[in-house]
């Protein structure tokens, strides 16, 4: 793990695992998805030990404090210890998880007994 004074946010979220390359996390940097100790984010921004990041993917939202610097990616070990998660955010992602599995998804195509019943619903819809 290389230490440095001055590290870009970009290169750093890069380097912590949350996007595979630069390029996504600039993007995401760009999209209002990053804040950094609560202001929006910019690629060039400087990163300190302390700060607190907010990155948004998808449905999750973590909330992590910056424990390390680094503009190299390496291992998962090394890129796990550049931070930590607060508790508030495991506790928010696990809820979240939990209600999005609760949910009934009915999303599946009909078979064909539904298909019929479908188009002799829409049949009888245009008839009167």
């Amino acid at each position: 793990m290389v230490v440095d004074i001055y590290v870009r946010l970009d290169k750093w979220l890069w380097a912590a695992r949350f996007f595979k390359t630069r390029a996504l996390a600039k993007t995401a940097i760009e999209g209002g998805k990053v804040h950094c100790d609560g202001v929006r984010g910019k690629p060039s921004r400087q990163v300190q030990l302390g700060m607190t990041i907010k990155i948004r993917q998808g449905f999750a939202e973590k909330t992590v404090i910056v424990e390390g610097l680094s503009e190299q990616r390496g291992p998962a070990k090394e890129a796990q210890a550049l931070y930590s998660e607060t508790e508030d955010s495991i506790q928010k992602r696990e809820e979240l998880a939990v209600q999005r599995k609760s949910m009934p998804h009915s999303e599946h195509k009909p078979d064909k007994k539904q298909r019929r019943q479908i188009h002799r619903f829409l049949r009888q819809q245009n008839q009167d």
